[in-house]
């Protein structure tokens, strides 16, 4: 009897196994990295980009981002302040102000900016899909099983690598399933 090794396989054959073994992939490395590179925009931004207050706004907000990167959480909330009184419009600083507020603990704050770049966003784009994702894992966080999968549901709609990878990890047959094949393999 002739061994059976990964080399023997299709690349299709490879990812099916690879889906099976590793259920938080959907397909295989080179397929996610595709649909990673198809990454959305925020129309927001691309139909004013002449606006001055808009690049303004862009700009402070990345250096807030930078500066929450640095670890400086309160100067990085209050230059999302400031984008966000630039260009209220702009659902990006919104959601971005709310990822910081989650890193200080203050949930709240942070649910009622994901709602308003939900709101501005029409739940689209990248900052939609962003925030979706931010509020999924804040239900899912409070045992919100149900309102979290329905916006993981969204966001992997929209695209969101991510928001797949929640779904997969929030259905019970997948995790069993995966569970029992591992079963097997070690035998």
């Amino acid at each position: 009897m002739s061994t059976l090794t990964k080399d023997c396989l299709s690349e299709h054959d490879r990812q099916v196994l690879e889906s099976i073994l590793n259920p938080t992939q959907i397909g295989g490395e080179e397929y996610l990295l595709q649909e990673e590179e198809k990454h959305l925009d925020d129309p927001q931004d691309v139909n004013a980009s002449d606006d001055p207050r808009i690049k303004e706004s862009q700009r402070v907000e990345l250096e807030a981002i930078t500066l929450a990167g640095e670890g400086k959480l309160p100067e990085a909330l209050e230059l999302l302040s400031k984008s966000i009184d630039t260009a209220p419009e702009r659902p990006a600083p919104w959601n971005n102000r709310a990822q910081v507020y989650i890193l200080l603990g203050k949930e709240d704050e942070a649910l009622k900016d994901i709602d308003q770049a939900l709101k501005l966003s029409n739940s689209t784009g990248r900052t939609g899909c962003r925030a979706l994702c931010q509020r999924g894992i804040l239900k899912r966080k409070n045992n919100d099983i149900d309102g979290a999968r329905e916006d993981f549901d969204v966001a992997a709609k929209l695209g969101s690598k991510f928001a797949r990878t929640q779904l997969i990890e929030l259905n019970p047959f997948a995790a069993l399933c995966n569970q029992m094949l591992r079963e097997v393999m070690k035998m």
